[in-house]
């Protein structure tokens, strides 16, 4: 379709159909301006006075918060941290996130009221026009460029421009301080961090919201249960957390019959009680989704599903191995406790790590 005044025309089949004007055929009438309407604070002095001193109020506070701010920054240890139910949390962490939060909060808010309620209320109509420059416009811009081109010299004195790349090297300082991140996450590194949890041998599982310790005795065919290391409560902020999101297990019971269990994980499991990862392999969602009957054990976040009744293995999704199983065995007062850290990583799985180890369909 080809714009033109008042019109436009259609080529179709090497043949001008003449349209009626524009105006006649577009589908809703131009709106206008609707009618301006006065606000409160222009017509009454007393609430645009009020909102000022709201304005300035909101303002006010924002200075008092940044030192606060600095305050729990320097005076607030790293070690104290704030409890909040099952759920712990730096003190400095909250308090540096409540002032800043609630800082930028009343900025935003200030700015907001100030817009709405004080600035100038006049209304504009700003007709659309072609985004595109004109000829003219495209050429008078062209002639500058290449002005500025000639008036730089670079054509004539070519070492200056190879001066200006060797200049971009003042950047190499800039990414060397990268390194102050941390260190690089090499094999070693890999293997004593995230590729290592808190279980050890004879440490007791336990629920984790109540850190009761779990009797094998008490785990009924078809329970499932979250739990978590008994010596988690030993940490606390940071290294909780961290503990916590890679040692989060399921403990389930099924009748030893209706499950495969490989020789070499026949000491591994306690008269059909098996305990394995609750983080998926796919991208590390946390997964209770418990289908008795089947067996199977499905990620909300993309439907990844394992067989807990044949060592873990993905039946279906995009996970692309089981959930590491976690060998466990019953101590001398009747309580499930760990053999050993998992054998293999648990979480979502990473470019580097050595996949030999992960149990497949078929190991059986």
């Amino acid at each position: 379709m080809v714009g033109q005044e008042g019109g436009s025309r259609v080529m179709n089949d090497h043949k001008d159909i003449e349209l009626v004007d524009e105006a006649s055929y577009q589908p809703v009438p131009n709106p206008g301006l609707e009618p301006h309407h006065e606000r409160w604070t222009d017509a009454n002095a007393a609430a645009a006075n009020r909102a000022y001193r709201e304005v300035l109020g909101m303002l006010a506070l924002v200075p008092l918060l940044a030192i606060a701010f600095v305050v729990i920054y320097f005076a607030v240890p790293k070690e104290n941290y704030v409890k909040f139910g099952p759920l712990h949390a730096s003190a400095m962490h909250v308090g540096l996130g409540l002032t800043g939060g609630v800082a930028t909060l009343l900025i935003g808010f200030a700015c907001i009221h100030w817009a709405k309620q004080l600035m100038d209320d006049t209304e504009v109509i700003d007709y659309r026009h072609s985004a595109s420059s004109s000829a003219d416009d495209r050429e008078a811009m062209l002639q500058q460029w290449r002005a500025g081109a000639a008036e730089s010299s670079l054509g004539r004195r070519k070492l200056i421009g190879l001066g200006l790349a060797g200049a971009g090297l003042a950047a190499v300082p800039a990414v060397v301080l990268l390194a102050d991140m941390g260190p690089h996450p090499g094999p070693g590194l890999r293997r004593a961090t995230i590729e290592k949890t808190i279980w050890a041998d004879g440490v007791k599982l336990v629920n984790d919201i109540t850190f009761k310790p779990i009797k094998a005795s008490d785990m009924e065919i078809g329970q499932l249960v979250n739990a978590e290391p008994e010596n988690l409560e030993e940490l606390h902020g940071t290294a909780f957390q961290q503990a916590k999101a890679k040692a989060a297990i399921i403990i389930v019971r099924m009748a030893p019959e209706s499950i495969r269990i490989p020789e070499s994980r026949k000491d591994w499991q306690v008269n059909g009680i098996l305990a394995y990862s609750k983080i998926c392999t796919h991208v590390g969602c946390p997964i209770s989704l418990w289908e008795q009957k089947s067996h199977h054990l499905l990620c909300p976040c993309h439907q990844s599903t394992f067989d807990l009744g044949d060592s873990g293995v993905v039946v279906f999704g995009p996970a692309a191995r089981a959930l590491p199983q976690l060998p466990i065995k019953v101590s001398a007062d009747g309580y499930l406790v760990a053999q050993r850290d998992f054998d293999v990583p648990v979480g979502p799985s990473y470019f580097e790590r050595d996949s030999r180890n992960d149990f497949k369909k078929g190991d059986n």
